[in-house]
């Protein structure tokens, strides 16, 4: 049996690993369907302490690994599928296997938003994707134009990112200005390559016919105007879902899906604790997500030590 079982392998996952490690408690890791969390997706985190010169999203979380991994966090590949928190030791099912476990820390982050056209589903992988450090310098994508979704610090970094790549970038944003942090949208403002559509939203994804991404059909929202833009690939960055599916109806969440902890880290359930953006809707950065996770694992530590006393 486990004392602890962690799911997640993002800053708040493997923070939590590293503390509850030095613990002595030989956390069980889980990696879930994306090992190392959207953080590794990340070409350059700037904003994250110690890093002076900012540092590549997935050389981060390798580093996190292994420091966690140096006090005895042992990180495992696999899913779980179920959970019954019906009883203490927790019963999870594994890749179909199952896990006791004392306690349970829950960082399974969150999960790209989609558009929700049906065209965006069908030509998913065919041109469009959710990331453009990972595909964007795909040769489908060199030196044609591009289209990305949004107006946050995400949709700016990926639309620079793909100008090293794409002729040209429309930047399409359901608003008059972006959303991002003054100094990300200043950048990607001043960039001659992106070119902004302001006030727009795409309503579809051609050419399905074709089985690839020739272009998009974009509506104004102030005028109603309709138009098609050529691009080769769609990125869609418009923000993030908790992944929280699995805990439904059996722990606490508030009505968009982010676990709503009762005290501190703890949950409705005692013994089960939250960490990072699976429980967090407001500020959704890696040191944020780490701090949750050193908070959940210090909560979890205190109350496998009360169970012992």
């Amino acid at each position: 049996m486990e004392k602890v079982v962690i799911i997640g392998t993002g800053c708040a996952g493997l923070t939590a690993a590293l503390y509850t490690g030095r613990a002595n408690l030989k956390p069980l890791v889980l990696t879930g369907t994306m090992p190392g969390g959207l953080l590794t997706t990340t070409s350059l985190v700037e904003n994250f302490p110690g890093f002076p010169e900012g540092v590549d999203g997935y050389e981060l979380m390798t580093r996190l690994q292994k420091q966690a991994e140096r006090f005895g966090a042992r990180v495992q590949f696999g899913t779980v599928d179920s959970v019954d928190f019906s009883s203490r030791p927790f019963k999870l099912q594994v890749d179909g296997e199952p896990v006791l476990a004392e306690s349970l820390i829950i960082a399974t982050g969150a999960g790209h938003r989609h558009l929700g056209l049906e065209s965006e589903t069908l030509l998913e992988k065919k041109g469009v994707t959710y990331c453009a450090t990972c595909d964007g310098a795909l040769p489908m994508f060199r030196n044609k134009p591009l289209v990305v979704v949004g107006g946050g610090d995400s949709a700016c970094e990926e639309a620079s990112y793909l100008t090293r790549f794409g002729s040209i970038v429309y930047l399409i944003h359901r608003r008059d200005s972006l959303r991002a942090s003054h100094i990300m949208a200043e950048r990607t403002l001043a960039n001659p390559k992106i070119k902004p559509i302001w006030d727009s939203a795409v309503t579809e994804v051609l050419d399905v016919k074709q089985d690839k991404v020739t272009g998009v059909k974009v509506k104004n929202l102030k005028t109603g105007a309709e138009s098609t833009l050529d691009c080769a690939g769609v990125f869609v960055a418009i923000g993030h879902v908790p992944n929280t599916q699995l805990f439904k109806g059996i722990i606490t969440m508030d009505e968009n899906g982010y676990i709503r902890p009762v005290e501190g880290a703890k949950t409705n359930i005692t013994g089960v604790f939250v960490a990072g953006d699976c429980s967090d809707h407001v500020y959704r950065q890696a040191i944020t997500a780490a701090g949750m996770g050193c908070a959940a694992a210090i909560d979890c530590e205190r109350f496998l030590s009360g169970l012992n006393q």
